[in-house]
């Protein structure tokens, strides 16, 4: 497949030179499909998106499997695509059981997720806000003390479905308890998809004014009423350099219903390609990953521009 009519670069002034983008198409792209998905498609859709050029692809979470039974799988997978070079491979650990797994095997990058509300802690974990933080602070030191990444993330930093709009004062709390704890990188979960652009800003200074730096946060938007774009253009003016994004647009939570796809990678590096921003990543071989996971699942792409660009190819 060849990729015709790329966007114009055209540099817009401030913002970032390059962007990394953290794939989670193989864990939370796929956790929330019915039917199983087997174990090797999974592990050539992680092999697929490396040779795309994707750094950084999430690969599983070692939760329980009965509560995401579609990742029950992650003792078989990890090995299958450990080896992958030059490509960090993080994984989802909900508590030191989840980790006790994941060290197991030789993961290097772990993830925590915390909430930013008390309704989807709820839902989520079984637990308040506060009793979810206290589960993983003890995960995130013993991590450290391993010599691992640690990310948290925070969901549910724009909006709830059942608590409504988010006060930023709330997420921030949340984001400084997991960098108290020791997590290197925050991500900004839109969980439902409600953020706009100006709340997307506010969130961040508000971020900067209690002393969490911008190089640690990276953001991960949905798409529910089409303002992932123009949510990521307004946490790239800035300065956010990490964006997360699913392969395909992939993706949904399993325990909040609202939720739609996640940003699709193709729109996001159609739209960087046009801002004249680097990622590394071959559009080509993305589209063309995508358009073949699609197949897998037996139905089509949800991203538009693996949807434009394949059309192109018929």
């Amino acid at each position: 497949m060849t990729v015709q009519g790329l966007p114009m670069a055209v540099p817009a002034a401030d913002l970032p030179a390059r962007v990394r983008i953290h794939e989670v198409g193989a864990r939370d792209g796929l956790q929330n499909e019915k039917s199983t998905v087997p174990t090797e498609v999974k592990a050539e859709f992680v092999r697929r998106l490396a040779e795309a050029g994707l750094t950084t692809i999430e690969a599983t979470s070692f939760v329980h499997p009965k509560w995401v039974p579609q990742l029950a799988d992650a003792e078989q997978l990890f090995p299958l695509v450990a080896g992958l070079t030059g490509v960090h491979l993080p994984v989802l650990v909900p508590n030191n059981r989840g980790l006790d797994r994941a060290l197991a095997l030789g993961a290097r990058r772990v993830a925590v997720f915390a909430s930013a509300t008390e309704s989807f802690a709820k839902a989520n974990l079984n637990r308040t806000l506060d009793e979810s933080l206290a589960v993983f602070e003890p995960v995130v030191k013993r991590a450290k003390d391993e010599g691992l990444h640690v990310r948290g993330y925070v969901s549910m930093c724009f909006g709830d479905p059942w608590e409504g709009a988010v006060p930023v004062h709330q997420v921030v709390r949340v984001c400084g308890a997991l960098r108290d704890m020791g997590c290197d990188e925050l991500s900004l979960g839109d969980t439902i998809g409600v953020a706009t652009p100006g709340h997307v800003r506010e969130l961040l200074s508000a971020l900067n004014e209690e002393g969490v730096p911008t190089n640690v946060v990276g953001v991960h938007f949905h798409d529910t009423y089409g303002q992932a774009l123009a949510n990521t253009y307004a946490a790239l003016e800035h300065g956010v350099t990490t964006i997360d994004a699913s392969a395909g647009g992939l993706g949904g939570c399993p325990y909040a219903r609202s939720a739609t796809g996640n940003l699709a990678t193709e729109d996001l590096v159609w739209m960087l390609r046009g801002l004249g921003i680097d990622t590394g990543i071959d559009l080509d071989r993305l589209v063309a990953t995508s358009a073949w996971m699609a197949e897998q699942l037996g139905r089509p792409s949800p991203s538009r521009t693996v949807r434009a660009l394949s059309h192109k190819e018929q």
